[in-house]
């Protein structure tokens, strides 16, 4: 991208916010994008912080709306109830471009989402959902929980079936989006805010 593409990009709300999309939407389908695995945090039951790296699975512009796959199973889980906050931070080297969203957070282990999600993930991955206890248990030696048997080998269709009780899909209706762009020159810094209303995004420029 040009120099003079850059400036018209971090000097406009628009463009910027469009830039802000156009990074998660290719770090849900580039495994090799810096934002293809953000940080995702949540609040605990006694009010403490809790933060992990997790896969961006696909990005919904127009309905706002990100999603992870998780096992139902696992702490997170229990922290969110009904549209529970959520955060989720990003950094992009090549663009130079930080993300913070912030949102609600729902879980859905059923339903046609689910389901498709379940479908598009490959056999590998659903064998994640296979490990026995759950993520999180203590183990008396290392150990990934899975049976030895399909430890390290590529499971077969029936194999993983049980895997499907397990699986859940996190999804993330973005509120908030605060776009940071660093820059020798001077960084830029925007907060962009969902209008119901309006049904629209407003933005405003802060001090980076």
């Amino acid at each position: 991208m040009s120099q003079v593409r850059k400036d018209l990009i971090h000097n406009d709300l628009v463009l910027s916010l469009q830039e802000s999309w156009d990074l998660l939407s290719i770090g849900a389908t580039d495994r090799h994008s810096p934002l293809h695995t953000p940080a995702v945090a949540t609040v605990t039951r006694d009010g403490a912080p809790s933060q992990r790296i997790m896969v961006l699975r696909s990005v919904d512009k127009f309905r706002r709306q990100l999603r992870f796959n998780t096992d139902r199973r696992v702490s997170k889980v229990s922290d969110i109830g009904h549209e529970s906050a959520i955060s989720v931070l990003g950094y992009h080297p090549g663009a130079k471009v930080q993300l913070r969203l912030s949102g609600k957070a729902a879980v859905q282990s059923t339903g046609p989402e689910a389901d498709a999600a379940w479908q598009q993930a490959s056999l590998y991955g659903q064998r994640c959902y296979l490990a026995d206890p759950a993520p999180g248990s203590p183990l008396a030696a290392p150990g990934s929980g899975l049976d030895p048997a399909i430890e390290g080998v590529r499971p077969t269709p029936e194999q993983v079936i049980p895997a499907r009780a397990n699986f859940a899909i996190l999804l993330v209706e973005v509120e908030t989006i605060e776009w940071l762009y660093l820059a020798h020159a001077g960084h830029r810094r925007a907060r962009f805010r969902w209008n119901a209303a309006d049904r629209q995004w407003d933005g405003s420029w802060l001090v980076p």
